[in-house]
């Protein structure tokens, strides 16, 4: 993902959510005076892989989402996604993470030398100021929504769980899967809902870039709002 290309669809989140550009670019220098670059071989394995992306909702908790997980050859997983697998027996690859729920995790598998995605915004600098210097340097992969600098990378992708499928696409995974993907959960309210949405919209925008058909969108892509979403 080029930034030249996210950066309409970038433009589009910060009017309909109100967010600060400068903001997010504030949090992403944070992050560039916190980190070195990270080398992407570390996450190596994702390349021509089955990559389950692990999504925090509550079916992924469920017997048949465990497996289809526990079957991919690499597991990245969102947020506390990451705490519900190793609950379970399932190691994870990679974790992607603004930092919002489980910062102990975080330090955790980066002294295990398992790579974490930390993605900085205009709301999350206090928990990168305090988070990211007790982890691990070399398996903190640092991210922003903003155009990229220095060692912070842009690979595509609003929250946790789309960003882990852009980032698993940017590797060149052969195959996502998608596991615990609530989309439609009826207990978040109505900010988490509306991210939801616009992460169903960027899934739709990544399976055309890949030509693909992800199952977390089946039955959904009818009615997929796509006026932002530079399709080809």
């Amino acid at each position: 993902m080029e930034f030249d290309d996210w950066e309409p669809v970038y433009e589009a989140i910060l009017r309909e959510f109100g967010y600060d550009r400068t903001a997010d670019e504030q949090a992403r220098d944070v992050l560039v005076s916190l980190t070195d670059p990270f080398d992407l071989e570390l996450v190596a394995a994702a390349r021509g892989a089955t990559v389950a992306i692990a999504g925090a909702g509550p079916s992924l908790e469920t017997e048949p989402e465990l497996e289809r997980a526990r079957e991919a050859d690499v597991v990245f997983a969102a947020s506390t996604a990451a705490d519900t697998l190793e609950e379970h027996g399932i190691g994870v690859d990679c974790m992607v993470t603004d930092l919002d729920k489980n910062p102990e995790t975080v330090r955790r598998l980066t002294e295990r030398d398992v790579p974490v995605a930390v993605h900085a915004h205009g709301d999350n600098i206090p928990a990168v100021r305090s988070v990211v210097p007790t982890c691990v340097d070399e398996y903190v992969l640092p991210t922003t929504q903003a155009a990229p600098r220095g060692p912070v990378r842009n690979f595509g992708g609003f929250t946790d769980g789309d960003r882990a499928a852009f980032l698993a696409d940017h590797l060149g995974a052969d195959r996502l899967v998608f596991v615990g993907w609530d989309v439609d959960d009826p207990s978040v309210g109505e900010p988490k809902a509306r991210k939801l949405e616009w992460a169903t919209r960027l899934l739709y925008w990544l399976e055309s870039r890949r030509d693909d058909r992800f199952d977390v969108l089946r039955g959904r892509r009818d009615g997929i709002e796509t006026d932002a979403l530079p399709l080809e």
